[in-house]
C-alpha cells in the first residue's frame, strides 16, 4: 500500500529515527523505486519538491494519528503533527494540485478510459502520494489501521488478523522482552 509505504519512510532504528526521505536525492531514489507512482524514469526531486513531500508526510501522519484514535499516535512525530484541520487541508490541496483528464487507450479491440495528469510535473509526486493517502483513509482497511505500540517503534500498520498487536515479529519480540524485563527488574 503506497500510503503506508509513504508514512513508513520515517522509521526507528537502533541509533534513533531514520528518514528514507532525508534529502532530495533520497526522495528521488525512493520515488523511482515505486512503480505505482508511474513517474518519468528520469525523475529527479528538487529541493522544493522534497520539502513539499516531507510536509505532506507529516500531514498524512497526522491523519493516520486521527484514524487510530482513541489509541495513541506513532511516537515518531506526535509532538510535531499539525492540527487535524490543517493536515486535512494540506493533503486535500496536494491531491488537487494535479488535475487529470480522460484519455482513451485502445488495446486490440477493447477501449479503456484512463485518467492522466495534466498539471505541472513538479506537483505530480505530491498529488499521487496525497491521493493514495486519501484513498486509503476513505477505504475499508482504515478500520484496521494501528500505531505499533512496541518500544521505540514509530510505524503504522494494518492489522491483518485478530491477535496481531505489532507491526512485525521483531517489534513483538522487543515488546515481550521489555515487559519481561520490567516484571523481573525488581527481584
Amino acid at each position: 500500500m503506497l500510503a503506508l509505504d509513504f508514512v513508513s519512510t520515517l522509521r526507528a532504528g537502533r541509533g534513533g529515527l531514520t528518514d528514507s526521505l532525508a534529502d532530495p536525492d533520497a526522495l528521488t531514489a525512493w520515488a523511482r523505486s515505486r512503480a505505482e507512482l508511474d513517474l518519468d524514469p528520469g525523475f529527479t526531486a528538487t529541493s522544493e519538491q522534497w520539502r513539499q513531500v516531507v510536509d505532506l508526510r507529516l500531514a498524512v501522519r497526522a491523519l493516520f494519528a486521527r484514524a487510530v484514535a482513541p489509541g495513541p499516535p506513532s511516537s515518531a512525530d506526535a509532538a510535531r503533527l499539525p492540527p487535524f484541520g490543517q493536515a486535512l487541508d494540506t493533503v486535500n490541496a496536494a491531491a488537487l494540485a494535479v488535475p487529470t483528464a480522460p484519455q482513451l487507450v485502445w488495446d486490440d479491440d477493447a477501449a479503456t478510459l484512463v485518467r492522466v495528469p495534466v498539471g505541472p510535473s513538479t506537483a505530480t509526486l505530491s498529488a499521487r502520494l496525497a491521493q493514495a493517502a486519501l484513498e486509503f483513509l476513505a477505504g475499508p482497511e482504515v478500520a484496521e489501521l494501528r500505531a505499533c505500540p512496541a518500544p521505540r517503534c514509530v510505524l503504522y500498520f494494518v492489522k491483518e488478523h485478530p491477535r496481531q498487536e505489532w507491526c512485525s515479529t521483531g517489534c513483538g519480540n522487543r515488546a515481550r522482552a521489555a515487559r519481561h524485563y520490567r516484571a523481573h527488574r525488581g527481584e
